[in-house]
């Protein structure tokens, strides 16, 4: 800002810079803030990461196959028999 030759209006200058300059650092503050509770609350879920679940999900669907076959397998085998 510009100096005048007021100390009063010199003096509110100042003090909007500087109330600007505190308004950004608890921005900041706060920020982090917010940012670490996140952070510990998706921790806490024991949320499972996508890669995890995908690998999962393709175990089960190959299981499920499995199993299929198995049974239709069985079938034939008791058809037999029987």
């Amino acid at each position: 800002m510009a100096q005048t030759d007021n100390p009063f209006l010199d003096g509110v200058a100042k003090a909007f810079t500087d109330a600007a300059g505190m308004a950004q650092g608890l921005r900041a503050e706060i920020d982090t803030f917010v940012r670490q509770r996140l952070e510990r609350l998706v921790a806490d879920m024991d949320f499972v990461p996508r890669e995890e679940f995908e690998a999962v999900k393709a175990m089960a669907a190959k299981a499920r196959e499995e199993n299929e076959s198995l049974a239709a397998r069985l079938a034939k085998l008791e058809g037999k028999q029987a």
